[in-house]
């Protein structure tokens, strides 16, 4: 069967590249409210939900709402990934990108505790689900819309372009927070001033969802729907992979997502509350860390197409476990410019691994298929991994007094992460034919 480039050769590679840039501007944007959420969540949200709580306690119970937006992501790929299956990509990649940009909007004008009391918290729960079932939807379906308008040899790279989104979205949260902050000073900021990133996200999003209207359909899932291939319930049908295959690749991915949320949250709170580090100098670290991060995913995407993706994922999990034995140590010293390094080192060391992660994913489904079981995979994975591990950072931290605990549990994921790697890239026959046909069999290359 021909690809979608070959009967368009005059415009197809153009339109894959307004596509790339098109999922990697919606992702950004959606990272952008999320990562956010995760800032106040780790600053911000104790002092103006939960005022009552020790700071200990009250850092939990923001870093708990925190977790609800991830408990809520699975809910959200599994609606987004059954109708982007069944009606298009397209269409619910800007339903999702308008429920989360609301969602984040309306955080920004919630009355703190000290104005409606209970009812504070309750709807910072009720808007941090929308949040999670918004990006429930867009993780999955900009992966595999980018991917499925690759050109030949190109799928990583072009997979990897909503991946950027992550890192993107961090950056941007950081510096709008960073800039309101440094614009109306501490007392200013916290009391009220740090509504304004939250309410910013309509004018982002509203600029988003103009990029993403122009995206056209993915050209594998038009020939799905022209063939009548779509499926009744893609998401049964999905797990027609086998539980084997199903099981080693969200152990394989799951180390990075717990990996990232500990760097990029849980650090916040821990070295301004325990350490004593400046909450700028953390804040503008970790930016520092994320444009690393956001810089590198092209080369090693580009790296992936070239000579296969398995070594480089495999060895790429190895670094962030070795990097994680070393990376609270060097926080502990209180010497900022062991800190920089630090963080830096995971802004070098994590892409490796995701850049190529969402790829990874999307292999293991058929196209009429791909978008259910990717969310299923994906959403699975940050539950485990992203979504509880800042508050079990802090339970951890707050039972054993040190960052020690902290350390094992990370290195404990991240040996669990590796070895579900290496499992399935045995699992899966080196140089098997990849394939675009909508038949539920597993669907493998030298890049898997």
């Amino acid at each position: 069967m021909n690809s979608p480039h070959e009967e368009h050769p005059g415009d197809a590679r153009a339109t894959a590249g307004r596509t790339a840039l098109a999922t990697l501007a919606g992702t950004t944007l959606e990272w952008y409210d999320f990562f956010l959420y995760g800032t106040a969540a780790a600053l911000i949200f104790n002092e103006q939900f939960f005022p009552s709580l020790s700071p200990t306690a009250g850092t939990l119970a923001a870093f708990s709402t925190f977790a609800v937006g991830f408990i809520a992501r699975p809910l959200g790929g599994l609606v987004f990934g059954h109708f982007g299956d069944r009606i298009g990509r397209k269409a619910t990649l800007v339903v999702s990108l308008v429920l989360m940009g609301i969602g984040s909007t309306l955080i920004g004008a919630i009355p703190n505790y000290d104005s409606i009391g209970f009812w504070s918290p309750v709807l910072l729960v009720a808007l941090r689900v929308a949040q999670g079932i918004g990006l429930g939807g867009e993780g999955a379906g900009a992966t595999l819309m980018s991917m499925e308008h690759a050109p030949p040899g190109k799928k990583n790279l072009y997979a990897g372009f909503p991946q950027m989104g992550t890192p993107g979205g961090l950056v941007l949260a950081n510096v709008i927070f960073l800039a309101t902050n440094s614009a109306l000073g501490d007392h200013a900021f916290t009391s009220w001033g740090w509504r304004i990133p939250f309410l910013l996200s309509f004018v982002l999003v509203a600029v988003g969802l103009v990029v993403r209207l122009r995206v056209t359909e993915s050209p594998s899932f038009s020939r799905v729907r022209a063939q009548e291939e779509v499926v009744r319930f893609p998401l049964k049908e999905s797990l027609a992979v086998g539980f084997p295959r199903l099981s080693l690749t969200l152990l394989a991915v799951v180390a990075n997502s717990a990996v990232a949320y500990v760097f990029m949250v849980f650090t916040l709170s821990y070295g301004t509350q325990h350490l004593g580090y400046d909450k700028q100098f953390l804040i503008l670290s970790v930016t520092a860390a994320a444009v690393l991060w956001f810089a590198t995913i092209p080369l090693w995407t580009g790296f992936a197409d070239r000579h296969g993706r398995r070594t480089m994922f495999i060895a790429g999990s190895a670094a962030v476990l070795a990097w994680c034995l070393v990376f609270f140590p060097l926080l502990d010293t209180g010497n900022s410019a062991l800190a920089v390094i630090a963080l830096l080192g995971m802004g070098l060391i994590i892409p490796v691994t995701h850049s190529v992660q969402g790829s990874i994913i999307v292999d293991t489904f058929p196209v009429n298929v791909r978008y259910s079981g990717t969310s299923l995979i994906l959403q699975s994975g940050a539950i485990l991994g992203g979504g509880l591990a800042p508050m079990i950072s802090t339970a951890l931290l707050d039972s054993g007094g040190s960052s020690t605990g902290v350390t094992w549990y990370l290195a404990g994921i991240c040996t669990v992460s590796l070895a579900g790697a290496v499992a399935l890239f045995r699992l899966v026959p080196e140089g098997a034919p990849e394939t675009d046909r909508a038949t539920v069999e597993p669907l493998v290359g030298d890049s898997a």
